[in-house]
């Protein structure tokens, strides 16, 4: 292992924890950012989110040139974004390609979500799968797909048809382990149509300080020191107890069938891992959830704050369960409500991102308009 003192990153990485960046830019691409990343940084992996691509779109200039494109033809604010969003995803997906091959697939991948206003609507969310992962046409994208009760059959009929998926907001065991049926239910799919398992990749992005967020707030709410003992706790306890059920999940003989056919398990990744509540430590929700075998995509100031100053012990997630498993019934013991939460969480997560689209739609409409005013008056 390399020496944690100075390269936190890579014993994280030799730990058998995918370091991902949880951000995409123009810049970040065209300056040089992201592959200073992959090269300093054991960087193997990019997720993008609606408010992300909201944040990249409304600083800066260097979308300019598309949208001056896009204006002269006539584009719609849909197929602006569209264009802009997938331009970015490919380009990353290109600069990672090299880690993607090292890896045989496992790593070097790129995600970028369907509309999140679709996050109900089933068959919309397979279109549009379909569409970003043939606009995108590389083989190591991720299309996102939330793991809301309408999603899980998209996700199953994605697998089918050989799309690699990565289901975002994830909140619940009860749904993660849905999931992990929907991701088993499209492989077998999959494999009866006669396409090739091994081409086929899927993450499930479990999101760990929303959690605390919420939990916490309730906990301060019911105000006794034995509430206040437990905030801060939840977000790692239901991450480690969704370990446990990947584990049970990918060692079933039903999955053993599959892996003989050439699947491959479908990796937990630990997404929301920036603290917010600035009392507890910045790298907590990296130094609490290192197992072999996961994804933990990091903000840069997560990521930055890791190879600073983690301080990593080896494996902290086995050996955890039980503990963690007395945590959450320990939280219904004083008055918080785990199933409430988790749907509160879900239905918050799809509405936060609904709003950054429509930041998104608004910013390219304001680009689209801008320059067709320009070129208006140039005539």
């Amino acid at each position: 292992m390399s020496d944690s003192s100075t390269d936190r990153l890579g014993s994280l990485s030799e730990l058998g924890v995918s370091v991902w960046l949880d951000d995409l830019s123009r810049e970040r691409l065209t300056g040089g950012g992201l592959r200073a990343l992959v090269d300093e940084k054991h960087v193997v992996g990019v997720t993008t989110n609606p408010t992300i691509f909201a944040g990249a779109l409304s600083k800066g200039d260097s979308y300019d040139e598309q949208m001056a494109t896009l204006a002269r033809q006539g584009a719609s604010v849909d197929e602006a974004v569209l264009a802009v969003t997938t331009d970015d995803v490919r380009h990353a997906c290109d600069l990672l390609r090299d880690v993607y091959d090292a890896t045989g697939g496992e790593d070097g991948r790129v995600s970028i979500e369907v509309d999140p206003r679709l996050a109900k609507d089933t068959d919309r969310t397979i279109e549009q799968a379909r569409v970003l992962w043939q606009t995108v046409d590389r083989p190591n994208l991720f299309v996102k797909i939330p793991a809301t009760m309408e999603g899980l059959p998209a996700i199953t009929q994605a697998i089918s048809e050989g799309v690699s998926v990565n289901v975002t907001l994830i909140f619940s065991l009860d749904r993660y382990r849905a999931v992990a049926a929907a991701y088993l239910d499209g492989l077998e799919r999959a494999h009866a149509a006669g396409i090739d398992l091994s081409g086929i990749r899927s993450v499930a992005s479990f999101f760990v300080s929303r959690v605390d967020a919420e939990i916490d707030a309730r906990l301060d709410a019911i105000g006794t020191e034995e509430a206040k003992a437990l905030r801060g706790r939840a977000g790692v306890a239901n991450a480690r107890l969704a370990f446990e059920a990947y584990e049970e999940i990918f060692s079933t003989p039903r999955w053993e069938e599959l892996a003989a056919a050439g699947a491959h398990p479908q990796r937990p990744l630990w997404a929301s891992t920036g603290v917010k509540d600035p009392a507890y430590p910045d790298t907590m929700y990296v130094d609490e959830l290192v197992v072999d075998g996961v994804v933990n995509t990091m903000p840069e100031k997560t990521l930055q704050a890791v190879a600073d100053h983690s301080e990593l012990r080896g494996d902290t997630v086995h050996g955890t369960y039980a503990e963690s498993r007395h945590l959450l019934d320990e939280l219904e013991r004083v008055g918080v409500s785990y199933t409430d939460v988790v749907q509160v969480l879900e239905d918050e997560g799809v509405e936060k991102f609904e709003k950054s689209w429509a930041e998104l739609l608004e910013t390219v409409e304001a680009a689209l308009q801008g320059r067709t005013v320009t070129q208006e008056a140039a005539k």
